[in-house]
């Protein structure tokens, strides 16, 4: 899993702002794998919850402004 989420992280720049922006799949997907690579129960669980709601999309303007300024996706990890 921690390759995986290398992988994501290590997208070029116009890669991950045009995923984020279009995808807003990938930013929860990254949010999972994460949890995954950390063994937490809890960042497990609320992933896959904001990923069979719908949630997700409450969180894409953070995510994409996050994307934008350089930074990393938010997640409680």
């Amino acid at each position: 899993m921690k390759d995986l989420v290398k992988a994501l992280e290590g997208l070029p720049y116009i890669v991950k702002v045009l995923l984020t922006i279009f995808v807003g799949i990938y930013s929860n997907l990254l949010r999972l794998f994460r949890s995954l690579a950390k063994s937490n129960i809890l960042g497990i669980v609320l992933a896959v919850i904001l990923l069979l709601t719908g949630g997700f999309f409450v969180l894409w303007i953070i995510d994409v402004i996050c994307v934008v300024l350089g930074k990393n996706i938010w997640w409680i990890d």
